[in-house]
């Protein structure tokens, strides 16, 4: 017994590091506190992409230990100067969001306390303010009462747990499948395609309905499909909208598709990851008509609301759906499971193990209310359209007039146009000052802009102008 205690002594000793003093922890939130500041007080003058080479022996896990000094010195040199600057204002050329500060805080209470969110017996508090945090979203978006949902890493498991309730509503299983229609359109974000294949739906038969000029679904073009399939013998059964696609920032027509879901009785899935929240704003608000019709939505906290990368939210209307694919009981869980208590978070996602997202959502909601949530989407839909004009006057033309703060444009160079437009791009990435992004619009080269961090202001505009009539210089 002595040896044994003698053995814990020694353990115990060497596994107290993991417990910081006082004195030691103060130091390294004055560290970490340092890093923020100066990277914050500074971000304005950093590039917003630097390339994409990353020396990864210098990142790889040390024999010995470091200090925290060399270990931030490392995160700075081998991830923050790397890839996009996501926290720019700079980014614009993905879907950015930027990281507002209140939400780091909420991590680093949430993580020091490490409180879990996935069962309420377990946590009721970081349950009751993730449920909570859903009952505002039911309200944004003018969801019953009686709608479940989760807050997630993302869109992609976002839009994967309302796809699996739609094929779970409708029996879609074994020799089902292969006789049963999706309807979407080719602007869909791809984590739909991904989220069919994992649920094991890779052989419906998927239609792409016909877009019109604006890139938004034809629904005349939808009926068609739709009818024609029934007189086929197939199995209609879900149709999928964009509240802002990826492309283009297009909204479909969603009170004319929840029409016609709902008049042939399909499951009404619309994606809003992107676009969601500008219902909050006065001038785009009435562009989501409709999204109430939803049988399923998603919403990207991410984005639209400026947080940290990692908080999707779905939000869907048949709980039972949605129970069947993720609720279960296993005997070690027998504790858990008691009359009247709230919905368990894991009961309807994939997760069990959860981390409180939501207290990222939630505290920066309390501190800052709503109003400068509101004014930011605003500003992002007039910065889309001083951005877009200033193009025209130095003779880009631009796609066309954008729904959102997502849009394009191009170069007529008169010769080959998306070869020049694809070495446009390209110094524009050599530059690194702002990012933009590039995709294919009915057959052409454009540069894409999507403006949405917290940071991009009238300023960051003008400096990407000024890039640009600089990368253009070198071309022509």
């Amino acid at each position: 017994m002595t040896d044994l205690v003698k053995k814990i002594s020694e353990f115990e000793k060497l596994s107290a590091q993991l417990e910081p003093t006082q004195s030691e922890r103060n130091q390294y939130v004055e560290q970490v506190r340092d890093f923020a500041n100066d990277f914050i007080n500074n971000i304005d003058e950093m590039d917003s992409f630097f390339g994409t080479e990353v020396n990864a022996d210098k990142l790889k896990v040390s024999k010995e230990s470091i200090s925290l000094e060399k270990a931030l010195s490392l995160y700075d040199e081998e991830v923050v100067k790397t890839g996009i600057s996501a926290a720019s204002g700079g980014h614009i050329g993905y879907i950015p969001g930027g990281g507002i500060y209140l939400s780091a805080i909420a991590d680093f209470l949430a993580d020091v306390t490490n409180e879990y969110a996935g069962m309420y017996y377990g946590g009721p508090g970081a349950v009751t303010i993730e449920n909570e945090m859903l009952n505002w979203l039911k309200e944004v978006f003018r969801f019953p009462k009686s709608s479940v949902g989760n807050l997630t890493s993302g869109g992609s498991i976002a839009n994967l747990i309302a796809l699996t309730a739609a094929r779970d509503k409708h029996g879609i299983k074994n020799e089902k499948i292969t006789s049963s229609v999706i309807y979407l359109s080719a602007h869909v974000h791809h984590c739909i395609q991904k989220a069919l294949r994992i649920i094991g739906l890779e052989d419906v038969v998927v239609r792409e309905v016909e877009l019109d000029d604006n890139s938004k679904i034809i629904t005349s073009k939808l009926k068609e499909l739709i009818a024609a399939d029934k007189a086929a013998g197939l199995n209609p059964f879900l149709v999928i909208a964009s509240a802002g696609t990826t492309d283009t920032g297009a909204i479909d027509p969603l009170e004319e598709i929840g029409t016609i879901a709902k008049s042939n009785n399909l499951w009404y899935h619309i994606d809003g990851a992107y676009g969601g929240f500008f219902i909050i704003t006065e001038r785009a608000k009435n562009q989501f008509k409709g999204i109430e019709m939803a049988d399923s939505l998603v919403c990207d906290p991410h984005k639209g609301l400026f947080l940290p990368y990692g908080l999707g939210a779905v939000l869907v209307k048949d709980k039972e759906a949605l129970f069947k694919s993720h609720h279960y009981t296993a005997n070690y869980m027998q504790d858990a499971f008691q009359e009247g208590m709230p919905l368990n978070p894991a009961d309807v996602s994939p997760e069990l193990t959860k981390h409180f997202r939501g207290l990222r959502m939630w505290l920066p909601l309390q501190i800052h209310g709503i109003g400068p949530f509101k004014a930011c989407l605003e500003e992002k839909l007039y910065l889309t359209d001083y951005f877009r004009a200033e193009l025209t006057t130095r003779g880009f033309e631009v796609g066309p007039e954008p729904d959102l703060s997502v849009s394009y444009f191009w170069y007529p160079s008169g010769g080959d146009e998306n070869d020049f437009n694809k070495r446009l791009m390209e110094e524009i990435h050599k530059d690194g000052r702002i990012f933009l992004s590039s995709t294919k619009v009915h057959g052409r080269e454009v540069i894409r802009m999507a403006i949405l961090s917290f940071r991009t202001k009238k300023q960051t505009i003008d400096t990407c102008l000024e890039m640009i009539d600089r990368c253009l210089a070198k071309l022509i």
